[in-house]
């Protein structure tokens, strides 16, 4: 790291931190020719590839745009769409590549989008997957009409659990 007092071509490092949950880490240096102390701050660059080959940053700011749409006129706020965007940059980066496909970001997105609203979560998924005629919208209404009773079920049989349970030791 060149120093940016005198612009000597190398440095050492003294002292390395993480910051922002390990997104970031915080290097303080020290110049071997002029003596003075300075800062780095290193952020591992998260690049999406789109369909067409060009390469850009990673941006939590355009997941939020795009899902935002999907949101229009349901009960989704600011927090909650910031929030999905984190859940979508970590899933992201946990798969540990630099470059990761469009598409996968966008299937990081439908996950935390069907827990978030079912409807926005379909009119995603009908741009994303691109539907093309009224049997995809009703397969994928079906999937989430099956995987919300066996929800419910599960929370029933939970529930009654319980009543057993207090039952029991009362």
């Amino acid at each position: 790291m060149r120093c940016p007092y005198c612009r000597h071509p190398d440095s050492r490092v003294v002292d390395s931190r993480e910051a922002e949950d390990g997104q970031l880490i915080r290097r303080r240096r020290s110049c071997p020719e002029c003596g003075r102390r300075f800062t780095t701050v290193e952020e591992a660059v998260l690049a999406v590839v789109k369909r067409s080959g060009v390469t850009e940053p990673f941006s939590r700011s355009k997941i939020i745009t795009g899902v935002r749409k999907a949101c229009q006129g349901r009960p989704v706020d600011d927090d909650a769409l910031a929030v999905l965007a984190q859940r979508v940059e970590e899933a992201v980066r946990a798969r540990g590549a630099a470059e990761v496909p469009s598409h996968d970001v966008g299937l990081a997105i439908l996950g935390p989008l069907r827990e978030l609203d079912e409807v926005a979560y379909l009119r995603f998924a009908s741009v994303y997957r691109s539907f093309d005629c009224l049997g995809d919208f009703e397969r994928e209404i079906s999937v989430l009409r099956a995987d919300r009773e066996r929800a419910d079920r599960k929370q029933a049989d939970r529930e009654a659990g319980h009543e057993v349970a207090g039952a029991v030791s009362g």
